[in-house]
């Protein structure tokens, strides 16, 4: 007798230029509002409009949400420590993608 496994994966697309609001941040990250107000507050997070009710994040919030709540769950760091956090790794990432930028441009000019 053959037993297969099926994993069903759903999921939604999320444009970027429109951004996600609260709300969906809040169901896709699985965090109630206090604590994605709490990420805002201590600049993880940096949606726009003028109040809660009318946050838009860029799709790259829910990555920086999940990072900054792995980071508290797993190293045991507050928020602003996961802020620090998060910032050194967008600088990390930013250098890579510059030397990934000069390593192609130094493979063109051979």
């Amino acid at each position: 007798m053959r037993h297969d496994i099926v994993t069903v994966v759903t999921g939604s697309i999320i444009d970027d230029d429109r951004g996600i609001p609260l709300a969906q941040l809040c169901r896709v990250c699985g965090l109630p509002a206090d604590e994605v107000m709490a990420l805002v507050e201590e600049g993880i997070l940096d949606p726009q409009g003028n109040r809660p009710g009318r946050w838009i994040f860029p799709a790259g919030s829910i990555r920086r949400t999940r990072t900054a709540k792995r980071l508290q769950r797993d190293l045991e760091i507050n928020l602003a420590g996961a802020a620090l956090a998060l910032e050194l790794l967008d600088r990390i990432e930013l250098i890579q993608a510059r030397l990934r930028g000069a390593d192609s441009s130094l493979s063109r000019r051979r």
